[in-house]
């Protein structure tokens, strides 16, 4: 849970966004399917950096949204 709750701040959102930048790079020096394939999946992290988005949280019974799991973390024991 600590590592779901740090991919939450807004740190962790930076190291998300930065990740799929480097995949694009990564499979921008892939030649063919296999970096096209990277490059589509580093959206993914970008995206959910971008809007403070966490699609594991719901798997745990944590908000989707970033805020909210924050908020939620601040009201735990």
């Amino acid at each position: 849970m600590k590592f779901l709750s740090f991919m939450s701040t807004p740190v962790g959102r930076l190291i998300r966004v930065l990740m799929g930048l480097g995949f694009i790079g990564a499979g921008a020096a892939i030649e063919g399917v296999g970096g096209t394939s990277l490059q589509v999946f580093a959206l993914l992290p970008i995206l959910t950096g971008v809007f403070g988005l966490c699609p594991i949280n719901p798997l745990v019974g944590r908000p989707i949204r970033c805020d909210e799991a924050c908020r939620a973390d601040v009201r735990r024991p």
